[in-house]
């Protein structure tokens, strides 16, 4: 991994912890930037970089469960839990609730970085559909709102008769709001436009 393309957030009371993980990881080639509460880590401005969150279950100011319950509205790194006080309902809880892993110390080299390239990747992959799906709400902002009307009928196996009739349109027409929707969307094909449809959660007519 690129030193310059990933972080790694570290919440931990423990100093020692603190060194001891930034200095491997940035032995590794991995920035890392620490924490002493989940205050602070709150109001740490973050770089728009994929990242992982390793987060200690005990903190002087908030639970770790709290605090991913709290980060759990907004988009945030993926969690790796560590702990000393490690036990089965607090793990299961943490992974319920979308936590890469749960790491009871001490845990070896081999486990840590496992779980911080997992949550890094799984970042990465988050980020990569969310810019997917700007582009794609972008595109359907250029649509006018009869072509936002053609859309789901088409996607939805539709022949243009039937949606024109639908639209009270004829099938010429039809067809040109139709090659229009592809062109605007960039659609190399219907089943493409269909994927797109269905990425943007636009509805299918049951026609």
């Amino acid at each position: 991994m690129d030193l310059a393309d990933h972080i790694v957030f570290i919440v931990d009371d423990d100093k020692r912890i603190c060194e001891a993980l930034h200095d491997l990881l940035a032995s590794l080639g991995l920035r890392a930037v620490t924490f002493g509460s989940a205050a602070e880590y709150r109001e740490f401005p973050k770089t728009d970089l994929p990242a992982c969150l390793i987060l200690d279950i005990e903190l002087p100011d908030a639970n770790g469960l709290e605090l991913q319950k709290q980060l759990s509205s907004e988009h945030h790194p993926p969690i790796v839990f560590i702990t000393g006080h490690g036990n089965v309902p607090a793990s299961v809880q943490a992974i319920k609730a979308g936590a890469v892993d749960f790491l009871s110390k001490p845990f070896s080299q081999q486990q840590l970085m496992e779980a911080v390239r997992c949550a890094i990747e799984r970042d990465q992959s988050a980020r990569a559909y969310d810019a997917k799906v700007a582009r794609l709400n972008c595109r359907l902002a250029g649509l006018t709102p009869r072509e936002r009307q053609v859309l789901p009928l088409v996607v939805s196996g539709r022949l243009n008769k039937q949606a024109a009739a639908d639209l009270g349109i004829s099938e010429t027409t039809l067809q040109i709001h139709r090659g229009r929707i592809m062109h605007k969307m960039k659609a190399d094909s219907l089943a493409d436009l269909v994927r797109m449809a269905g990425t943007l959660g636009i509805p299918v007519s049951d026609g």
